[in-house]
């Protein structure tokens, strides 16, 4: 039995099913995706289908684009420019697919790893992660879910306080899991810059690098970051492996087996 996780799907199901190919996916074997499930890509709809119906083959957390399409769906957000969401939102099994999204996590931690959408701040240890992580999935999981989306878009507050409350704090955790890149010295998030490392202002860092941060001496695997690559990794001693190799936007999709690492790609435009 052999665990793949794979970066940013963001609606490129044929890739997906070239990529499980080509490693050789088999009945026993698990598939951990990063989120961002939908949205920009082709095939959307039948994206989100294939991954619902992999079952307890697959672990797949939540993603910034999967948010918004829960937030359109419930009436808080409206659909933007670019974005390819109509076809699951005109479905004929929109509410079962919607619901079992928003049954999904945004933290798994399992044999030793740890996957999220974007990263962890560096306040966090990973048990405040899990801890933060499962407060947020309770509000997507019950009655008030709706006013939760209505208050979700925004890049403040930057900085982490236990004391945050209401809906600055469920923000903070929202960006912190599915938006964040770059912090300040101080650890707070900074949500505009999107370029490699390197490319930001000199005083930031990438949130993995942060001197202070405190889930270092886990392995992460996460996505969102599409200008880092995988074939160029990051300093092995951050134990971090970013898998977003930029697939919607015609580079490639991206895998890791846990088991030993071993890297795999193919083209965006494979299948």
């Amino acid at each position: 039995m052999a665990t793949y996780a794979v970066g940013d799907l963001q609606g490129c199901l044929r890739p997906l099913l070239t990529l499980l190919d080509t490693v050789g996916f088999g009945p026993d074997d698990r598939l951990w995706l990063v989120g961002d499930l939908i949205n920009r890509g082709p095939e959307s709809l039948q994206t989100l289908r294939f991954v619902r119906d992999l079952g307890d083959a697959c672990v797949t957390v939540l993603g910034n684009h999967d948010l918004h399409l829960l937030a359109i769906a419930c009436g808080a957000a409206q659909a933007r420019r670019g974005d390819t969401l109509a076809d699951i939102l005109a479905a004929r099994d929109r509410a079962e697919l919607l619901e079992w999204l928003r049954f999904r996590p945004l933290l798994h931690h399992a044999d030793g790893w740890t996957m999220v959408h974007a990263g962890l701040p560096p306040q966090w240890d990973l048990a405040t992660a899990r801890a933060a992580a499962a407060e947020l999935e309770a509000v997507l999981r019950g009655p008030d879910s709706a006013a939760f989306f209505a208050s979700m878009y925004g890049d403040g507050p930057a900085l982490w306080s236990p004391t945050l409350r209401g809906a600055a704090r469920l923000r903070y955790i929202t960006n912190a899991f599915t938006r964040m890149r770059y912090v300040t010295p101080a650890g707070a998030l900074t949500l505009r810059e999107k370029g490699p490392p390197a490319s930001e202002a000199p005083y930031l860092s990438p949130w993995f690098a942060h001197p202070a941060r405190r889930s270092v001496g886990h392995r992460i695997v996460f996505g969102h970051w599409a200008t880092l690559q995988l074939d160029a990794p990051v300093e092995p001693g951050f134990g971090v492996y970013p898998l977003d190799d930029g697939c919607v936007w015609g580079r490639q999709l991206s895998a890791i087996r846990l088991e030993d690492q071993t890297p795999f790609n193919v083209p965006a435009a494979a299948g």
